[in-house]
């Protein structure tokens, strides 16, 4: 018997619908508002009384804001082909895509931004970015993360990373986690929260109140670094795409870090002036 046939596809879908409406928090009457279905239907599908359509599966994921990859993935409990692509960074098809991110990171300077995709891996930087790396020392990767992918947790949270150069590093990590942990809830990925557990454990401090993390957020993620001669003050914002149709896209982040003191910003200023006249 395999997931296409229609009783084991019901009863995959009606254990993924539930398991979504728990990470959502979402009683039954609410996601019935949400998606404009009756609240009986939503439970028929949960018991497998009711085998969904396609079009309902898209409807209840829209009201849950299920990621593009998951969507895939409860479209194919439920006995349907998946709708969304996943495409690689390279392809013809992510050449706007790309080009857009560069017009960004561009425009951002003289102040550092990044592009991760969703495991914190770096995709795309610009110079002051670049700078900033270089500033570390350049083994800096091979300590962090020996895998090659430059995942910008790893840099944040190992030991041998960030922490040496960070003012505030028990803040910056305790609210990083925390950030992490909420976004893994939202993705509901095993994968996601595999790795997340080993980050907990590679930033294990007793002075970091990694169990805290139903603690409403910061309204920005401060940053202190000792570089330069100075102690730059800087804090970040992360924008998504607004509406992907590709599992890649979906999962691309944009990081931009400014300046939170006039210090710091003269600092990237001289330096991209530094760098112009070179």
């Amino acid at each position: 018997m395999s997931l296409s046939d229609p009783i084991v596809a019901e009863h995959a879908f009606s254990t993924e619908l539930k398991r979504w409406r728990g990470l959502r928090k979402f009683s039954q009457l609410e996601l019935a508002l949400a998606a404009n279905v009756s609240q009986r239907h939503i439970s028929w599908l949960e018991t497998g009384k009711s085998a969904p359509s396609r079009q309902m599966i898209v409807q209840l994921c829209e009201a849950m804001d299920v990621p593009l990859r998951a969507r895939n993935a409860l479209l194919i409990s439920g006995g349907f082909a998946p709708a969304y692509r996943e495409s690689q960074l390279d392809a013809e098809q992510m050449v706007p895509i790309n080009d857009a991110l560069r017009v960004m990171l561009d425009h951002h300077q003289p102040f550092p931004a990044f592009v991760v995709d969703r495991d914190w891996c770096v995709h795309m930087t610009n110079a002051p970015a670049d700078l900033l790396l270089s500033a570390f020392g350049e083994s800096i990767w091979d300590r962090v993360d020996p895998s090659g992918k430059r995942s910008l947790a790893r840099l944040t949270l190992h030991p041998e990373g960030l922490k040496p150069f960070v003012g505030n590093w028990h803040e910056l990590a305790g609210h990083f986690l925390q950030r992490m942990q909420r976004e893994v809830v939202a993705s509901g990925n095993a994968a996601h929260r595999q790795a997340f557990e080993e980050l907990v454990l590679l930033a294990a401090d007793d002075d970091i109140a990694l169990t805290d993390f139903g603690a409403p957020l910061m309204p920005v993620l401060p940053l202190m670094l000792n570089l330069f001669g100075a102690e730059l003050r800087l804090f970040s914002m992360i924008s998504t795409f607004g509406t992907p149709q590709d599992i890649t896209v979906d999962e691309l982040r944009i990081e931009l870090f400014f300046p939170a003191d006039e210090a710091t910003r003269l600092v990237f200023e001289r330096a991209a002036a530094a760098s112009a006249t070179a």
